[in-house]
This record gives structure tokens, sequence and C-alpha cells, in this order.
């Protein structure tokens, strides 16, 4: 076979071409630390990949809708005839989302209060797209948290952790559908435990992540590496309303107890032994109580209540409750209120500058007519 003059000269130069080009090295092999270091990072890798797929089927997207009456603004001074029905003013719908899990196979879905609060409307779709109408069993203004429930049976649900197991430093896995994008997944670990006087829900021993927590994340669960349930993600703290690697959680301790309660009657029943509490200051102190060193003051009494029973007065200092070491309103607080009715506690007080113990028989917390709870522990 002839080839053209041309053809050949062009063989040539790609050849020449190659020729001059250096020769490739082969890939330099991994050593034995690279490795090692891989295998566990994609040990880890699996472990979340491990906790999403086994927490992933029971969190669930909630969207609601809420009826907000409105009046329109009126110039001053504007009158006429057949006002009336503006002036009544008109209904507008608010929609909203937000995040759940399933704590039961029944279809009892653990939430926070705000996320369902005043909603008309309630539309559950869990992760396999089935969607169901739901209603509110019961809400706990207090931790902010709510259980709805869904007709259905036969659902995945989370097994519950052992939130005080948690070590600070821990991986965690936070689910839920911030800015409406069902089952996102994000990781972080365990930034802070019992985090108090956050100034989020009336009861606070809060866990702290850095897992990314965005709007419409409320609701959605804080799973350990083993997928189990730690924590109900609150809130965030944020000067942009995003994430800013500050979050918190209701750990699944409280969380527990709290659903457990509005499943079975749809209230929560807490201690109370009738007094205002208030932090305790380097004012106080020099003024009221030069004995004492740390504590919760008492600033009012409720008449008739069991404190005022026990001898407990105002400008007291109380130092521990039933032998434990109380620093601050918010521990004072959820001992209180995780007392057993009827109990009666030991309870260690400084006034002025003498120490003396009483004994509390808690009470039932009272509720107002409004069916809220009485200010005070």
């Amino acid at each position: 076979m002839r080839y053209s003059h041309r053809v050949v000269m062009l063989v040539l130069v790609v050849l020449l071409v190659a020729g001059a080009q250096p020769a490739l090295h082969a890939q330099e092999p991994l050593t034995a630390e690279e490795q090692q270091a891989i295998a566990a990072a994609t040990s880890l890798s699996r472990a979340f990949a491990a906790a999403a797929r086994v927490a992933g089927p029971a969190v669930v997207n909630i969207s609601t809708t809420t009826i907000v009456a409105e009046r329109p603004a009126l110039p001053f001074g504007f009158f006429g005839r057949g006002m009336e029905g503006l002036l009544r003013g008109y209904n507008r719908e608010v929609h909203s989302l937000g995040s759940g899990c399933l704590v039961s196979a029944e279809g009892h879905i653990l939430t926070n209060n705000h996320v369902v609060e005043g909603a008309t409307e309630i539309r559950v779709t869990l992760a396999d797209e089935r969607e169901f109408p739901g209603r509110v069993l019961g809400a706990d203004h207090a931790t902010d948290l709510a259980v709805v429930k869904i007709d259905a049976t036969g659902l995945p649900y989370l097994r519950w952790g052992d939130s005080q197991a948690l070590q600070v430093g821990e991986w965690v896995v936070a689910i839920g559908s911030p800015f409406g994008l069902a089952r996102t997944v994000t990781s972080g670990i365990v930034s802070a435990t019992g985090r108090t006087n956050v100034g989020i829900i009336g009861y606070e021993d809060l866990i702290q992540t850095d897992a990314a927590i965005n709007p419409g994340n409320s609701g959605g669960p804080l799973v350990n590496l083993r997928g189990e349930l730690v924590g109900i993600n609150t809130a965030i703290a944020s000067r942009t309303g995003t994430s800013a690697g500050v979050g918190f959680a209701v750990p699944s301790i409280m969380a527990q107890r709290i659903a457990r309660e509005l499943i079975e009657s749809g209230t929560v029943t807490r201690g109370w032994i009738g007094i205002i509490p208030r932090e305790l200051s380097e004012t106080l102190i020099r003024r009221y109580a030069p004995g004492a060193t740390c504590g919760v003051f008492v600033e009012a009494i409720y008449r008739q209540q069991p404190a005022a029973v026990a001898g407990v007065q105002p400008a007291d200092v109380v130092t521990h409750w039933g032998g434990a070491e109380i620093t601050c309103v918010s521990r004072l607080t959820m001992a209180v209120a995780d007392a057993r009715i009827g109990a009666d506690v030991q309870v260690r007080l400084i006034r002025g500058r003498e120490p003396l113990t009483v004994t509390v028989c808690v009470a039932q917390q009272p509720r107002g007519q409004d069916g809220q709870a009485v200010e005070g522990i």
C-alpha cells in the first residue's frame, strides 16, 4: 500500500514529538501509615452512613397551616357606610415547615411545640413519601416539646439513646428538613452538655452541637452513631438566622419523660414548692446572705405552699436539694420539677450567716385560669 508524501511526513513529526516527551512515571504507592489513615476515615464515613440509614426512615417532615386574623390599618378619620366587613378584618393563612421523629410504631411523633403551636392543619410526610393528617396529642411550653399523632401502624421509629452518656467531643448526626429539604443529614460533635441559662426554654439542660441546624430542622432528631435518639433539635444561636455552628437540642432523658406523659395524658406533671427564685449575686450576698458562697436566692414565696409550710423565707439561699448542690436557678428548677409528687425532700439553706435544713413536701405544679403554669417553682 502506498502512502502520500504528506502523510509520511506527518507520521514522522508525530513520532519525533512523542519521543521528545519525558517518560511517564508510575503512581507512587501509599505508605502503610497512609493506608491505615484512609481505612480509619473510611470506617468513620461508614459509621455516619449507618447512623443515617438506621435513623432516617423514622424522620418526618411536618407542614402546618395557621389562620392569622388581621385587621387592616385605616387612615385616621376614615368613615363610611358598608365598612363593617372591612373593620372586622380578614384571615390570612401562614404556612411553615418543620421536622419530627417517630417514637412509636403506632404513629406518635415527637417534635417542637413551636412547630405545631396554633396550627389549624398539620400534614406529616414520611420518609417513604406517604402523607397523613396529624393532630396534637399534647404540648409542653416549658420544654418546647409536643407529640403529634397520625393514624398509621407498623411504622419505623427511633430507639431512645442515653443523653447522660454523651461526652463532649462525641460525634452526632442531625436529620431534618432545613429550608424544606427533607431528610437532610448533617454531622458534628457534642460541643457541650448541661447548658443552662441560654434563655431558649423554661427547663434548660441542653445539648450544644456544631452539627449544622437551620430553619426547618426544628423538632428533628439528634442521634449518635448508633442511630439512637439523644436529643430533639430546638434552636440555634445565630445573627443571620442560619447555622453558625451553635445549635441546641433537648436531651433525650428529658424528652423521653415528656413524650411519655404527653402520650399517656396530654399534659406534663411537675413538682412545685412555691417560690420565686433568682440567681445569686454579690450584691444579694452582701445585703441578705453574707454566709452564702453559692446557691439560689429566694426572692418571694407563695403563702400556704410547700416551701412556706416548711419554713422557707424570702431572702433565704437554697444551697442543696436532697443532697445535691444547687449552683443556679436552672438546676433548682429541674430538681424540683423532676421530684416525685408527695416526696419529702431535705433542703439546705443559708439565712443571713446561719445554715439550716428544712423538709419540703413536693406538691404538683398548679396552673392558672389560662391553663399555663403559675410563675415560680
